[in-house]
């Protein structure tokens, strides 16, 4: 997509009209077509969490100022170095926002597929607790996993930080 104009015209589009597609609705398909177990879980999960990576991504590669790359291409720069040295590094912050997007919509994932089919886990226990009316287990779960959710965020942050300073831009 991000050498082509003609392909990034084509795909993109259909990348947009997937990620509009409202995920929860598509959580029983993954059970039908992949059992109950954890595997549907993290297959949806990854689904969920695909679309707003790669439109990130896609969008940051595409983003990096043109003077960049024509003055590696006056040097006989090769493409593949472009992409490592340029296109990449700049496109850092987007693809970081896109996995931040991505690891909250996925850990999204993992409980709704908790809520459609497991049997322990805090998605049962969420539901289990709502349906015998205990209010505090269920904000006490909520609660819980608004922890690892942030966990989970804060590690992507963490690592966005990292990679940045070893492999992001330099504005010398």
């Amino acid at each position: 997509m991000t050498y082509s104009k003609t392909f990034r015209q084509a795909i993109y589009p259909n990348m947009v009209f997937f990620q509009l597609i409202p995920k929860v609705a598509l959580g029983p398909l993954f059970i039908m077509w992949l059992g109950i177990g954890s595997q549907s879980r993290l297959t949806f999960a990854v689904f969920i969490a695909f679309f707003p990576i790669a439109l990130s991504t896609a969008s940051g590669l595409v983003a990096v100022d043109r003077s960049y790359i024509r003055f590696c291409q006056s040097l006989t720069v090769t493409n593949w170095q472009i992409f490592t040295n340029i296109r990449f590094p700049f496109a850092l912050p987007s693809i970081f926002n896109g996995l931040k997007i991505g690891v909250t919509m996925s850990f999204i994932g993992v409980i709704v597929g908790e809520f459609i089919t497991s049997q322990s886990g805090l998605g049962y226990l969420i539901l289990f607790a709502s349906a015998r009316g205990e209010t505090a287990v269920v904000f006490a779960s909520i609660t819980i996993l608004c922890v690892i959710g942030l966990a989970y965020y804060g590690f992507v942050a963490l690592l966005e930080i990292v990679l940045l300073r070893l492999w992001g831009p330099t504005y010398s």
